[in-house]
């Protein structure tokens, strides 16, 4: 298992070697095995491992997500984080705090004030409107009904469903319903927000939509994020980072052009190998140290930019191209070559094997 983070004392969640094994010899087995599990064997002895010894940590601000196919533990994962699943062993801290050994009271407390969910269902009460819906939970936590409705208000232009604050359910369609879901557990400010495959129910169309939508307003709330996915291009657009599972084992988690270019494992390369290297690399991963006596274009890329989305612009500068730094300072210079290389020059080079 690969895993890249940043340092432990900015950490908001962190797991503790988190096992979940559904069985009715679940906590014996697991006892018995020392800590190493082979799914295979527990399977054989009536158990199903969902979880495998995870070890991470959660950021202030960061996105991560969780992926991986089919019965590979991320919701399994996800529910642990939350709780609404307990684990087997481990320890699961939220601001430093193991939500393991709260009470049922600190945990309600817990997850009406810090935590707020979104579900691939979207779970809406069918004889409330929009604006019910939305103020639905913050009524549950005792807001009054003026402040709970000025509430739902603000999420609802949030979300930009403006005009149907009266609608029902009923009257909208997917991905409006889904808007009013995210509007709704974002009512109550959540710290931390869990998404278990909130746009896999949604055509191809309005899905892009909602992904736009969530960055959106990622980029305004900046909120600590676990998002649960099967779908690898949305966790490349999406991401801070990536974890992905196999039989319930984080096989490695890592940036996603770390993901790409550097996969920890056989099975890790195999869900990276068709994935176009422009899509996810940044500039800064491919520039050249700057050298002021280099002439350079008039044309200026952030080094935060995803080379597909400049590409272009580089192949006809004509020069090489400066990389600025968010106070637009120059970092680095581009290269048509190396962009060319990306996108020519086949899957198995690096950044580093391009920089030799």
């Amino acid at each position: 298992m690969s895993t890249s983070a940043a340092n432990s004392s900015d950490a908001l969640i962190r797991c503790d070697s988190v096992y979940k094994i559904f069985g009715d010899q679940a906590k014996s087995m697991l006892e018995s095995s020392g800590g190493v599990v082979d799914a295979q064997k527990f399977q054989e002895a009536g158990c199903i491992v969902g979880v495998n010894n995870a070890n991470f940590e959660v950021h202030q601000g960061e996105l991560l997500i969780i992926m991986g196919l089919s019965g590979s533990g991320k919701s399994t994962l996800l529910r642990c984080i939350s709780r609404l699943t307990d684990a087997t062993a481990g320890n699961i801290y939220i601001e430093g705090e193991d939500i393991l050994q709260m009470n049922n009271k600190q945990l309600i407390e817990l997850r009406r004030n810090k935590m707020g969910m979104v579900f691939q269902s979207f779970a809406l009460l069918p004889h409330k409107t929009v604006l019910e819906n939305i103020a639905f939970p913050l009524q549950v936590k005792g807001v009054g009904t003026k402040e709970s409705i000025t509430r739902a208000k603000e999420m609802v232009d949030l979300v930009s469903l403006s005009g149907r604050e009266n609608y029902f359910p009923r009257q909208l369609s997917g991905g409006q319903q889904q808007r009013v879901g995210i509007a709704r557990s974002l009512a109550i400010e959540p710290d931390i927000w869990f998404l278990d495959e909130p746009f896999s129910a949604l055509d191809p169309l309005i899905r892009k939509e909602m992904q736009d939508e969530f960055l959106r307003l990622q980029g305004v709330l900046s909120k600590t994020i676990l998002f649960v996915t099967h779908d690898f291009d949305e966790a490349l657009r999406l991401a801070d980072r990536i974890a992905i599972m196999k039989d319930g084992v984080i096989e490695q988690l890592d940036t996603p052009a770390n993901i790409v270019l550097n996969p920890a494992t056989e099975y890790v390369r195999n869900f990276t190998e068709e994935v176009p290297r422009e899509k996810v690399l940044k500039i800064d991963s491919v520039m050249d140290p700057y050298d002021p006596s280099e002439e350079i274009s008039d044309l200026k890329v952030p080094q935060d930019a995803i080379i597909e989305t400049v590409a272009e612009a580089v192949l006809t500068a004509g020069k090489p191209v400066g990389v600025v730094n968010q106070a637009g300072e120059i970092v680095g210079a581009l290269h048509a070559s190396k962009i060319i290389s990306i996108l020519f020059g086949g899957h198995a080079n690096t950044p580093d094997q391009q920089n030799s």
